[in-house]
């Protein structure tokens, strides 16, 4: 916050503040159960065509290691994006709510800069270049649609707004 903000902007930037740490949690939860279980399915069908030759249960392993490593960089990562989202006003309704310009291109900057995150733990937790851009890659797709559908969700979400 702005040393400049007046007094009657302060509840409307904390509304957003606590809007934003919302968003982050149900985003989250959604990222990280679809990052988990692309991991496990990557590795285990994946994993032995490129040399990575692990059980189901070291598969499970790398995956929740992954999985975790991922939802405390990914926490920190999503608020950045939504606060620095929420200092531009491009495209965004009369009401205040995003439009589908707006979201669209929330949903391309925030899996650019979140699949590169996960193709990185995948590499620090596999070893395996191969393995770190297909579970990198496969993501981009899932996530694409998750999110989008997130923050339509959120759109209609008039708190904190």
């Amino acid at each position: 916050m702005s040393d400049h903000t007046s007094a009657s902007d302060r509840p409307r930037t904390a509304g957003l503040r606590r809007r934003s740490l919302a968003k982050a949690a149900s985003w989250r939860v959604i990222g990280t159960l679809d990052t988990l279980v692309l991991a496990f399915l990557t590795l285990t069908f994946l994993g032995p065509l490129i040399g990575l030759e692990a059980g189901p249960g070291q598969n499970a392993a790398t995956a929740g290691s992954i999985a975790l490593a991922e939802l405390v960089t990914k926490i920190v990562l999503y608020y950045l994006h939504e606060r620095a989202w929420e200092r531009i006003g491009w495209n965004l309704r009369a009401d205040g709510r995003d439009g589908h310009g707006r979201t669209t291109a929330k949903t391309a900057s925030w899996r650019i800069l979140a699949s590169l995150d996960t193709t990185l733990l995948a590499f620090l937790f596999t070893g395996s270049p191969a393995a770190a851009l297909s579970i990198g890659g496969l993501e981009v797709i899932s996530k694409l649609g998750l999110y989008y559908l997130h923050e339509r969700a959120w759109a209609r979400v008039r708190w904190g707004a």
